[in-house]
């Protein structure tokens, strides 16, 4: 029998997704089952982009460049000239299939197979994926949940460099903790990179989802790396529009771009409709995100207020994007997670979370946390601790 590859069998399952089977399940019985997995939000997508795809006046569904249309690219660059990058112009962006693809086209064109990039962890969960489909070794920069995922000194990323390190790898606001980095934080590693020759990769696609009146800080406004710095952006969270798989990567490097517009060529081109959609989005009006980071904020505060009638948990407080990272008093979160789908129900009612050890990439670590969406609105993310409390009360490891 023909083998499977040890790139494949070494590409991890998403802890996000991993558990769908359970959740069918329980739905298939009739359980109601509160999604804290995903971050899918519940706000509505802007009108303005909806529309944009109603009226189009398309007779020919056609490809479009493989960087992406022109006159979208423009425009995306008029959006980063509005929160201070006015170096940026349509030629240093490709539009991609997801921030998930302009990660894809970054590592692919930046680093060789056995090459390092520093990531702090936990981070995104498909950072381990794209590493392992670019045979790419990530060396980690453990935070911890006592600290509430704060940094180690900067200059910590600095002894873990080699010979074989090519970037670090950054989101900000980050997925999983909400860790917000600081305007010092961002010029520090900005030294660290002009100092190794390395390339500062910012996953920025929570820019907008910032809370307690703190300020966000792009790479892209640091001055003295534009050869260094790469951004990866996303419309699914900032307009709701996850479906819709149109995600950026920015970089005034031109052989980065040129680099990179050689695998947006292989994969054709990015979706058509979902431009026409993304680039009627960039007119959504300030109170349409005014509206949701209120919303949001509503929520983290909820949450937290709520989690922390439980006992024995420690909680991550996020700063920005709409994610937790909870500790519980458990050994295995993942078998909590089956449980909480196979076994048990508050009234007919369950939780899915997402198990966190899948955002690690050192063994061992994260084994009893999750990471928590707080996407649900305000009576079902109350419902959904409640449940967890109650199923606290009496699982037994």
């Amino acid at each position: 029998m023909p083998s499977i590859s040890k790139k494949g069998n070494n590409m991890p399952e998403s802890p996000i997704r991993k558990l769908v089977p359970y959740s069918e399940k329980a739905h298939a019985i009739g359980k109601t089952v509160y999604h804290l997995n995903i971050g899918q939000p519940d706000i509505k997508s802007p009108e303005v982009a909806m529309d944009a795809v109603k009226i189009h006046s398309l007779d020919v569904l056609a490809y479009s460049r493989s960087e992406g249309s022109h006159d979208y690219r423009v425009k995306i660059a008029e959006y980063y000239k509005g929160f201070g990058a006015t170096q940026i112009e349509a030629e240093d962006i490709i539009v991609t299939t997801g921030g998930s693809e302009a990660l894809l086209f970054a590592f692919g064109s930046i680093m060789d197979v056995d090459d390092e990039i520093i990531i702090p962890e936990p981070f995104y969960a498909n950072y381990n994926g794209f590493s392992v489909a670019s045979g790419v070794n990530i060396v980690p920069v453990i935070s911890k949940i006592e600290n509430n995922f704060a940094l180690p000194p900067i200059e910590e990323f600095e002894k873990l460099i080699s010979p074989k390190t090519k970037a670090i790898l950054i989101c900000n606001p980050g997925n999983p903790t909400g860790y917000l980095y600081s305007k010092e934080e961002i010029q520090k590693l900005a030294e660290i990179v002009k100092k190794h020759d390395l390339f500062l990769i910012a996953d920025e696609v929570y820019r907008e989802f910032i809370y307690d009146g703190k300020k966000f800080h792009s790479i892209l406004k640091e001055k003295g790396i534009e050869q260094h710095a790469i951004v990866i952006d996303s419309v699914s969270k900032r307009y709701s529009m996850c479906g819709a798989r149109i995600g950026y990567l920015v970089s005034k490097n031109k052989e980065v771009i040129k680099t990179a517009l050689k695998y947006a060529q292989a994969r054709l081109s990015p979706p058509t409709f979902a431009q026409i959609a993304s680039e009627a989005a960039l007119q959504t009006p300030a109170s349409y995100f005014e509206e949701v980071i209120k919303e949001y904020s509503h929520r983290r505060n909820l949450l937290i207020e709520e989690l922390r009638k439980i006992e024995g948990i420690k909680i991550g407080v996020p700063n920005g994007a709409f994610y937790c990272i909870v500790e519980l008093p458990i050994k295995n979160a993942e078998e909590f997670a089956k449980w909480l789908l196979s076994d048990f129900d508050v009234d007919g009612e369950t939780v899915m979370l997402a198990p966190a050890a899948g955002f690690y990439s050192s063994p061992n670590e994260g084994l009893n946390q999750v990471r928590i969406a707080y996407v649900l609105n305000e009576e079902s993310l109350i419902k959904s601790v409640n449940i967890l409390k109650e199923a606290l009360k009496v699982y037994k490891d």
